[in-house]
């Protein structure tokens, strides 16, 4: 593989500007060669916006077909919506493209474990920009629990306390089944979720709310209060909301026997049952509040570079389409709960 890959972006969407600003910070390691959008003068008004970031202009993809028979393509970024997915991935699989994609993987468990046999079918790798893996934070928490230093875990706490205003949600099938696959589960939270399960292991069954505030007009749900049951014998409860003003930042606490892990974004506080403490990392911001875009682009940086290195290498990327259908069934499950009104067990994926 050449030294700097060529990497093509689908979709210019609201997080388009952020892989702009991450890709540009790749220079001589990751280039993006073109753009692909749903009209070509949505992708060439997002080429003016960045082209002077990039150090350069990409090109503008007429459709898929000329994207996908593009030598100089390497790999795809897909940050479309995510019923706009299985058909690029099928596209750019038979063309030989690894994929790595926007949370979530599909609307569904069954479609996005759908997407990963296509993927692994062809032989290629699919990769999901689940960026909070890629904190330091998290990275120390993970070592932290690898060391068992922390001993047995015995319960957890999860909180995603954000806010949206209603205009968030007038864009057409914004918190619809339809095109997201669901609410704050599968569109915010998904992240937090996913870096949990990282520490505490599978959850085993679930009982939730999910309702719908009177903060917002939309079809899926804005609130999220549920009860976790794990695998290995902890127990724990999760919050989670777009309806919770002005926004704070995510997090989770997890109790261990032989201290507690409080994690923020950018910041991981240990508190040791000896009076111990330890903090690690800065505050940072999550776009928790009204501007779904008040984050950094680093952490999408980190995923994007880790990606192309395994290209080369033929290693794991840091966040897989498979490993990510664990928090795609802990989804699915909190859903069924919500509507069944009873504990659910989780699908083992």
């Amino acid at each position: 593989m050449p030294a700097e890959l060529g990497v093509a972006l689908i979709g210019t969407g609201m997080v388009s500007g952020t892989y702009a600003d991450a890709l540009a910070d790749l220079a001589g390691d990751v280039r993006l060669t073109g753009v692909l959008s749903r009209r070509r003068e949505t992708a060439e008004a997002f080429v003016s916006r960045h082209h002077e970031r990039l150090g350069y202009a990409p090109k503008t993809y007429p459709d898929l077909a000329a994207l996908a028979a593009d030598p100089a393509v390497e790999f795809a970024i897909i940050a479309t919506p995510p019923n706009a997915r299985r058909e690029a991935v099928e596209a750019l699989a038979a063309a030989g493209k690894p994929v790595l994609m926007e949370k979530p993987v599909e609307r569904t468990l069954a479609a996005a474990r759908a997407l990963c046999e296509i993927c692994e079918g062809a032989g290629l790798p699919l990769g999901v920009v689940l960026q909070h893996r890629a904190r330091p934070s998290a990275r120390a928490l993970g070592d932290l629990v690898a060391q068992d230093r922390l001993g047995p875990l015995r319960a957890v706490e999860i909180a995603v306390p954000w806010w949206r205003e209603q205009a968030y949600y007038d864009v057409p099938g914004r918190g619809s089944y339809a095109r997201d696959g669901g609410g704050v589960l599968i569109s915010q939270a998904i992240h937090t979720l996913d870096l949990a399960l990282r520490f505490t292991g599978p959850v085993r069954d679930v009982i939730a709310l999910t309702a719908m505030t009177g903060f917002h007009t939309m079809e899926a749900e804005d609130f999220v209060s549920a009860g976790l049951t794990f695998e290995g014998g902890a127990v724990g409860t999760l919050f989670a909301s777009t309806a919770s003003h002005p926004g704070r930042v995510e997090e989770i606490v997890l109790h261990y026997a032989r201290g507690s892990a409080r994690r923020q974004p950018g910041v991981l506080e240990v508190h040791w049952q000896d009076g111990q403490r330890e903090e690690i990392g800065a505050a940072a911001a999550s776009g928790a509040g009204a501007d779904p875009m008040a984050f950094t682009s680093d952490w999408h940086r980190a995923v994007i570079a880790d990606f192309a290195t395994c290209l080369r290498s033929g290693a794991t990327p840091l966040a897989t389409g498979r490993s990510a259908l664990e928090v795609h069934a802990l989804i699915e499950a909190l859903e069924a709960a919500g509507r069944a009104g009873q504990r659910v067990r989780v699908e083992k994926t």
